[in-house]
């Protein structure tokens, strides 16, 4: 528990510069948004959860208006304290509150599972939700819960479930 502590005080530290480093470039336009996290993976399941580290792109150059808000795409990947890695790319919705931002988001990505869990296929699915507040103009900090899952498509599909807290800083 300890460890886990030290990784999210070094995330938000890192990012506390990253803040103070773009504080003058409040009147350009924000276009891309990295999304920094740690949390533990599969944590329904106590003989192989494990810390997880990942980091996620969104363009908001590419964003689209639609009947389900505002989507745009996303890119990602994570490592795992067991040596797996997930990458993904997909689409987000945006819904802004105010102070607070709710953004679910779909990808399919390939998945190794080093000493982790094998979840049946390479190919795996993610789903997510994310709570965010908004500390600023361009920086956020929120939890969010992802389930991963092959939808049935490989040998088995035991899926696995995490939880992230997240710092977002828009550039």
């Amino acid at each position: 528990m300890r460890k886990f502590v030290l990784n999210i005080v070094i995330v938000l530290i890192s990012f506390s510069f990253l803040s103070l480093s773009y504080a003058g470039d409040e009147l350009e336009p924000k276009e891309t948004e990295l999304n920094l996290f740690t949390g533990v993976f599969d944590f329904s399941d106590h003989n192989q959860k494990g810390q997880i580290f990942g980091l996620q792109h969104q363009n908001d150059d590419l964003f689209r208006e639609s009947f389900l808000g505002r989507l745009s795409p996303i890119t990602g990947g994570w490592i795992t304290g067991n040596k797996s890695v997930y990458l993904y790319t997909g689409a987000q919705a945006e819904y802004d509150l105010g102070f607070l931002t709710i953004t679910p988001s779909f990808g399919p990505g390939f998945y190794n599972a080093g000493d982790a869990k094998d979840l049946g296929s390479p190919l795996e699915f993610k789903t997510e939700v994310q709570m965010s507040f908004n500390l600023s103009d361009s920086t956020e900090f929120g939890m969010s819960y992802n389930h991963i899952s092959n939808a049935g498509l490989g040998d088995k599909n035991p899926g696995a479930n995490s939880y992230m807290i997240n710092f977002l800083k828009q550039f």
